[in-house]
Order: C-alpha cells, then sequence, then structure tokens
C-alpha cells in the first residue's frame, strides 16, 4: 500500500501574501480602535465611571453613535481579520476553527452594535443609580458580547493548538492559559464592573497580538 510521504521539516520562513497580510492588519486593528474610542469616551462624557459603567454604555445618549460606530467598525474589522486568518493558516493546524471562532466574535460586535445597552449605574447622567432594567436589546447585547467572547476563549485554545504545532512553545502555553484570565474577569464582574472591562480589553489585544505575529513569516508546520 502506498503511504503518503512528508516534507521534512526546513525551519524556513514562509512569506504570507501582501493581501493576507492586509486583512490580518485589519483584524489586529479592532482591539486599539474600539478600547481606545471607549476609553477616550469615558473619559470625556459627563456621568461616566469606568469603575461603575461598562464601555458599551457609551453607545447611549446624544454621543451614543461614536461608540456605536466603535463597535461597527470593529466588528468588520474583526471579520475582514477572520479571512485574512483563513488565509494565512487554512490549511495548518487551526486553519478551519479558528477563522470561524474568530469571524462569530466580529459578528458579536456588530449585533452589540446594533442592539445597544441599557442604562443605569447614572449613566448617562440623569439616570438612577441603581442596576440597569434588562430590555429586549439589552438581552441581545448581552447575549451578543457573552457568545463572541466565548467564541474567542475557544479561538485561542485552537490558536494554541497552531502556535504549538510549529514549535512556538511560549505563544501556545500563553494562549491556553487567556481563556482562563478572561472567564475569571468576567467572573470577578459581579464585584466591579472594571475586571470585566479589563478582561474584554485583555481579550481584544491578546487577539490583536496573535493576528500581527500571524502577519509575519511562518515556519513550515513540523511533521
Amino acid at each position: 500500500m502506498a503511504q503518503a510521504v512528508r516534507a521534512p521539516f526546513t525551519g524556513r520562513a514562509i512569506s504570507t501574501p501582501r493581501t493576507t497580510r492586509a486583512l490580518l492588519a485589519c483584524g489586529a486593528a479592532a482591539g486599539p480602535l474600539f478600547l481606545g474610542v471607549g476609553v477616550i469616551g469615558g473619559l470625556t462624557r459627563t456621568g461616566f465611571d469606568f469603575s461603575r459603567n461598562a464601555i458599551s454604555q457609551l453607545s447611549l445618549g446624544s454621543l451614543g453613535w461614536i461608540q456605536v460606530a466603535g463597535f461597527l467598525a470593529t466588528g468588520v474589522l474583526l471579520t475582514a481579520g477572520a479571512v485574512g486568518l483563513r488565509q494565512a493558516i487554512g490549511q495548518r493546524a487551526g486553519g478551519t476553527w479558528a477563522p470561524r471562532l474568530v469571524g462569530a466574535f466580529g459578528a458579536s460586535f456588530l449585533l452589540a452594535g446594533v442592539f445597544t445597552a441599557d442604562p443605569g449605574a447614572g449613566f448617562p447622567a440623569g439616570t438612577p443609580d441603581g442596576p440597569a432594567t434588562l430590555s429586549g436589546h439589552g438581552t441581545v447585547h448581552l447575549l451578543s458580547g457573552t457568545v463572541g467572547y466565548l467564541a474567542l476563549c475557544a479561538a485561542f485554545l485552537v490558536l494554541a493548538r497552531h502556535f504549538a504545532a510549529h514549535g512556538r512553545r511560549g505563544w501556545a502555553l500563553t494562549y491556553r492559559l487567556l481563556p482562563l484570565a478572561i472567564i475569571a474577569g468576567f467572573a470577578a464582574s459581579a464585584g466591579t464592573v472594571a475586571a470585566f472591562t479589563a478582561a474584554a480589553g485583555l481579550g481584544l489585544l491578546a487577539l490583536t497580538a496573535a493576528l500581527t505575529r500571524l502577519a509575519g513569516p511562518a515556519p513550515a508546520a513540523r511533521p
């Protein structure tokens, strides 16, 4: 019976096509863009407090369109990044599910931009200090974010497999541990909203780091 012959691992770098690099760069830009818009909005809008309010609430009020645009732009950029990820690693370890999961993460931002969070905890200015009342659109916003970040955590585990297959042990270990840190931050949000914001930001920036790394030269897969 004929046996498949594998090419030996040479350690040679495989260059990434320019179009693929551009798509990955779009995905990498998504996190800094979203966080930048959120931080600037949180520091400049009356009544917003990072210890009490989630960045999502910046979608409310007269200037809420800025954060809504941030959500939508982030979703589009992440979708482009998912396409680039498919082109970059589609035939290698993790190439099937990592792009799909990142694409689902991007879709969650598009939904969160259309279905805004509910007011609460004193924001927008004049809102009672109590917890937000969960409306229909607020429920969709919450569920989209939850599903999106679960998809991101799963994507990190798949990317860890990809990094391990290419001998990047440090990257593989990091992306196996990241889901634990993100979920822990979300769990701690019951005590402080800042923990949720930190966990969400960690996930976005970690995805930026992974896509940036994958845009560079990639070694051939190990046998």
